[in-house]
């Protein structure tokens, strides 16, 4: 695929070390899963285009380190994220209950219409399970999340996960809830000079006060 984008979205992954933010992000990027995994320290980048209803996305993805002592420097990357994957381990009753302050950090220092999905990863231990898929999308329900459950493992739902996150920003966008142009929105046009026709409401709103209908 080429690098031609119709949008460019920021995003983070974030949520308590261990629960396999890394691996995720290797398995929507290089659709495999990562053996030799380490905990991440700082900040890990990755980027990658999708087509999402016939637009072309560019997702920007910065994967944070969950350990409490690197907080101070990941908070950093919060500001003017557009979407987010919110991650915690079915099998860590611990992580999932760390949720709420990864949520709190989210919404604060990141765009205030962040668009975030719950993801509860390594669905594929589910004989380890300790936290319950009902739990869990009652907490998502609750916190007007999307939800899905992951494996980096097997693949299972890790694209989809990008992609409905993807998919409602782009809805926003079309519905004038975000605007690409705000600073700090976390959303970008892709190519500038095809910008009115990513825009089809506006290029109409210009044309009718300039014919003065």
């Amino acid at each position: 695929m080429s690098e031609t984008y119709d949008f460019l979205f920021k995003f983070l992954v974030i949520g308590n070390a261990g629960t396999g933010k890394s691996c995720l992000l290797h398995q929507f990027i290089e659709k495999r899963f990562k053996d030799d995994s380490n905990h991440t320290i700082g900040v890990e980048f990755g980027s990658k285009i999708i087509n999402v209803v016939n637009k072309f996305v560019k997702l920007q993805i910065w994967d944070t380190a969950g350990q409490e002592r690197f907080r101070s420097v990941t908070r950093s990357y919060y500001r003017g994220a557009a979407g987010a994957l919110l991650v915690y381990d079915i099998t860590s009753r611990e992580t999932y209950n760390a949720l709420t302050n990864w949520l709190t950090d989210a919404r604060m220092l990141a765009s205030q219409n962040i668009v975030i999905i719950l993801c509860g990863n390594k669905k594929d231990l589910d004989a380890d399970r300790e936290v319950t898929f009902l739990e869990a999308s009652r907490f998502a329900q609750e916190n007007e999340l999307m939800f899905l459950e992951t494996s980096a493992l097997t693949g299972e739902n890790v694209e989809e996960a990008f992609v409905q996150c993807a998919r409602k920003i782009l809805n926003k966008i079309e519905s004038g809830e975000l605007d690409p142009e705000r600073m700090g929105s976390g959303i970008q046009y892709g190519d500038a000079a095809l910008r009115q026709l990513r825009s089809p409401r506006r290029a109409q709103a210009e044309s009718v006060q300039e014919c003065g209908c």
